[in-house]
């Protein structure tokens, strides 16, 4: 049967705690040294991968932080997560990383890590992790997982700081092995702020350097937190129509934001939002099973709804793929279902009368959902966009 992202998520990023080392600037956790003594204990950890895996359905579990590294009994929770079937991966600081460590994740199951890189350089990177010596305790860690075979990513948060390193930083990537470069656009919650972001036209730019990188780079290439990255998609496979197909075309399984749709977050203390980035409560896991919260959920069906969509989002051709992100109108407005902020695109209302649906798009990438191409060519990078 076809994917229902009403009910089930793809996704669920599960916040095991909010002790760290780093103190970034962009920290959406605002994360600390030491653990919050309110956080899930592991009977309760044990009963929410148990639920998850009652979606029925090959969810992915992202053990996210804070520094998910920092928490004693994770090895056990993500044993758990593997025996119930869930697709478990982890996205450590960097800090607590050794061969003993990935040597652990590996036995429990865990198939992927994500590191985040914010630049090219310490200079860039220790700069906006506030801390000297992260990148090469980064570099480091992705040295361990390599020679473990442990498959990683690197991440890249991009801020008007970093905005100018990117093809430095996609090289970087290849060159230290990761199998995904996934570009996040910043959404200012928590330690970041208004002010770290770029333009809504360099924004635009860096959508489509991001996209033409990821038909020529030899790795998988991709964004978060960025929904309008699917109006691109859309256009750029529009104006190729004709000639041979894009290598990258089908990269992701939901629209562009995908909080409460298809993807889901549950904090340290079990509190139940969209992402990460979206303060709003839509239940608690010590309250109601999330499979209950996650379909039932007032909030979730009102994102779900994209006559709900206001300002220009409301009545754009590309709502139901894009879907503007929600706590960036949140943030912008009070109101979550205002306009996308960081968008340039002016709406045809023409076109808008003949909306993209929604559910064949999801369908059609979830069956080819790890099966994208890539073009090993590494020398097909193209130029960083300007300023920064």
């Amino acid at each position: 049967m076809p994917f229902d992202p009403a009910r089930a998520p793809r996704l669920v990023a599960w916040e095991v705690t909010r002790a760290c080392d780093l103190a970034c600037l962009h920290c959406r956790a605002v994360a600390q040294p030491h653990a919050d003594p309110r956080q899930l204990s592991t009977d309760e950890a044990f009963r929410l991968v148990d639920d998850i895996a009652g979606f029925g359905e090959p969810v992915i579990l992202i053990l996210t932080g804070g520094d998910p590294l920092k928490r004693p009994d994770v090895f056990d929770v993500a044993d758990r997560a593997s025996r119930a079937g869930l697709r478990v991966v982890m996205s450590p600081s960097g800090t607590h990383v050794t061969p003993a460590s990935v040597a652990e994740l590996r036995r429990a199951g865990v198939q992927r890590i994500s590191v985040s890189l914010d630049g090219s350089t310490a200079a860039l990177h220790d700069g906006f992790r506030q801390v000297s010596g992260a990148f090469e305790q980064a570099v480091a860690s992705l040295a361990y997982a390599r020679e473990g075979g442990l498959p990683f990513q690197i991440n890249t948060t991009v801020t008007r700081h970093n905005r100018h390193d990117l093809a430095d930083m996609l090289r970087l990537a290849v060159n230290l092995g990761a199998v995904t470069w996934d570009v996040f656009m910043l959404v200012p919650t928590g330690r970041g702020k208004i002010q770290m972001e770029i333009t809504p036209e360099e924004y635009e730019e860096t959508l489509r350097f991001v996209h033409a990188a990821s038909q020529t780079a030899p790795i998988q290439v991709k964004m978060t937190c960025a929904p309008h990255y699917k109006r691109i998609q859309l256009q750029e496979r529009r104006r190729c129509a004709g000639r041979r197909a894009a290598p990258h075309a089908a990269h992701g399984f939901s629209r562009g934001c995908m909080a409460g749709v298809g993807f889901c977050f549950v904090s340290h203390i079990g509190e139940v939002g969209g992402c990460g980035y979206l303060p709003l409560l839509a239940g608690n896991v010590r309250q109601a099973p999330l499979t209950e919260i996650y379909r039932e959920s007032a909030l979730f069906k009102s994102i779900r709804d994209v006559n709900l969509l206001q300002g220009r989002c409301g009545i754009c051709e590309y709502r139901a793929v894009c879907g503007g992100c929600r706590a960036r109108a949140l943030g912008a407005t009070g109101n979550y279902l205002d306009e996308e902020p960081f968008c340039t695109y002016q709406p045809n209302p023409r076109a808008a009368r003949e909306l993209v649906n929604v559910e064949g798009l999801l369908s059609q990438a979830v069956a080819h959902e790890g099966r994208a191409e890539v073009v090993p060519n590494r020398d097909l990078v193209p130029p960083a966009p300007a300023g920064g």
